[in-house]
């Protein structure tokens, strides 16, 4: 099981009707994207949430959240969240809407603009 298919589908029930939304393979699972940034995503059976910096500390308190550490090193801004965190609808909302709001205030990015890893040519 790479990802929760049913966690997934409940987030694009919530998102429905949402323009600027897209969907991506990240992190071994999947990750919803608004404008190309992404704010929330499902690994196995966790949300990612992108909650930003200064939500870090609040997210990190709710329960069943936990720091986001794909490398051993704590990725800021980003939570793990078990399913007792997301159980309720309502509790989901709440996570997805905190990582709109934050992905949503993030400036636009720049047209043209590749990251080192997009701008190498193989061979």
């Amino acid at each position: 099981m790479s990802y929760s298919d049913a966690l997934a589908e409940r987030i694009r029930t919530l998102l429905k009707g949402k323009r600027g939304i897209t969907e991506k393979k990240m992190f071994g699972g999947v990750a919803f994207l608004l404008k190309g940034k992404m704010f929330c995503g499902v690994n196995k059976d966790n949300l990612m949430a992108r909650v930003g910096p200064e939500r870090h500390d609040e997210a990190l308190s709710q329960p069943h959240a936990r720091p986001m550490d794909f490398t051993g090193r704590p990725m800021t801004g980003f939570v793990f969240v078990a399913p007792g965190g997301y159980r309720s609808d309502v509790a989901l909302d709440r996570w997805v809407q905190w990582s709109l709001e934050f992905v949503s205030q993030l400036p636009a990015k720049k047209p043209g603009v590749k990251s080192k890893r997009q701008g190498k040519k193989a061979g």
